[in-house]
């Protein structure tokens, strides 16, 4: 039985792997711990009906992104990956949910800033990108920006937002966007990788998946991108990253103990 022992929320971990471990012993089956970020990107492996997807070619660099994490990782094999870069503060998620959130919209907001923007005029408002260096990833200075802005704005008119909405939604968007795709394009350029993968929640952004398509013609690459269904967190991606850890034998003690913070 595959669990997911970390990382995440350390209440729903315990539930989790306690269970798990009842599960296993009682059924007198193998334990098999789960990296839940791993399994993310383990998606691209599973063999679905009706489905022609196909997996990626090792080594591929993969752009993780979701509600708690944001990383570019170089997978080498089923169970050898690398992080390269990540999120100082902030992911991604959270500053689409928390823009979101300044706008009106209920949690989650990510998927519904997706769907306005649709109707919005993206080059509308301009906001600040964050410098950092190397292929780390900062979003906390654009949520405060986009705050400070907001409430500049409200002070001349109250009804700003629900005016400019659809814009605003389509402008953030695409400032996220942009720091992902500049980050990306920096590691696939240090590394020479073609092959280039999205996993993760924040994968089934509308406009994050026309955008690496768009990137990948410009640049050669040859990319992969989950099916819906197994963007966001899902029982087949445990399964899925299970699966291989079985296959070499890897399975874990009655003693183990689930983990808020995880290194691959």
């Amino acid at each position: 039985v595959a669990f997911t022992r970390g990382p995440g929320l350390l209440g729903s971990l315990l539930v989790g792997t306690s269970f798990a471990k009842g599960f296993a012993l009682t059924q007198k089956i193998p334990l098999i711990e789960v990296n839940h970020l791993q399994a993310h990107i383990m998606v691209h492996f599973i063999k679905s009906e009706n489905s022609h997807i196909t997996p990626p070619r090792f080594p591929f660099l993969c752009l993780l992104v979701s509600g708690g994490h944001t990383q570019l990782v170089i997978v080498r094999d089923y169970l050898e990956m690398e992080v390269i870069g990540k999120t100082i503060d902030d992911a991604a998620g959270e500053a689409f949910d928390k823009t979101a959130k300044l706008l009106g919209f209920p949690y989650p907001g990510g998927p519904l800033i997706d769907l306005m923007s649709k109707e919005g005029d993206q080059e509308k408002f301009k906001f600040s990108k964050p410098r950092i260096p190397g292929l780390d990833f900062s979003f906390s200075g654009l949520k405060t920006s986009f705050l400070y802005f907001l409430r500049d704005m409200l002070k001349k008119d109250k009804s700003f937002i629900d005016r400019n909405k659809s814009d605003l939604c389509a402008s953030i968007q695409k400032t996220i966007i942009d720091i992902l795709m500049d980050k990306l394009l920096l590691a696939a350029k240090e590394t020479d990788i073609k092959h280039i993968a999205l996993a993760g929640g924040v994968s089934s952004n509308s406009a994050l998946r026309d955008r690496l398509q768009d990137e990948a013609q410009r640049h050669g690459w040859i990319t992969y991108i989950p099916e819906l269904r197994f963007s966001t967190d899902n029982a087949a991606m445990i399964a899925i990253a299970g699966f291989y850890k079985y296959q070499k034998g890897i399975f874990a003690p009655q003693s183990i103990a689930p983990l808020a913070r995880m290194p691959y």
